[in-house]
């Protein structure tokens, strides 16, 4: 799959369950793009009603961390008016941790993930709460620290 189609097929969706519908039929939260898994997260709102991506029960900014800096973030807009956000795709490669937790949500939906090596089992809300305690660290590899010196360097 290439990821200019990916991102325009989630122009599609009218709802936030209708935008969830077409990350689960394209495979996320794990979607190969030219042979490479990717992680897909999503965050955005519809209308006003904001929709975002959890790992491991925290919001994926903040799970990610630096690691945000070096994913590949494309904007997109749906259907309706003031609709849209940001998909952003993390290489599976840079992913430390074996066993995690993804859900897309928003106030009142949830699409809930467990990811087990390369294997991904929907769930639902109930064992999603429970499995959040339970999960390890999640680890991603950001920026080296010669990568970090060499941004401070440039952005002075």
């Amino acid at each position: 799959m290439k990821v200019e189609g990916f991102v325009a097929s989630l122009k599609n969706a009218e709802t936030i369950e209708e935008l969830f519908d077409i990350l689960e039929k394209k495979g996320a939260p794990i979607i190969e793009f030219d042979g490479q898994k990717t992680l897909v997260v999503v965050e955005g709102d519809f209308e006003g009603k904001p929709f975002w991506t959890e790992i491991n029960g925290k919001k994926a900014n903040f799970a990610l961390g630096d690691a945000m800096l070096n994913s590949a973030s494309f904007p997109f807009k749906c259907k309706k008016p003031y609709t849209g956000g940001n998909a952003i795709f993390v290489n599976f490669e840079n992913i430390e941790s074996e066993e995690f937790l993804v859900a897309y949500r928003s106030e009142d939906t949830l699409r809930a993930f467990h990811v087990k090596g390369t294997e991904v089992e929907k769930i639902d809300e109930k064992r999603y709460e429970e499995l959040i305690a339970k999960m390890p660290e999640f680890k991603v590899k950001g920026f080296s620290e010669e990568q970090m010196d060499m941004m401070g360097a440039f952005f002075g």
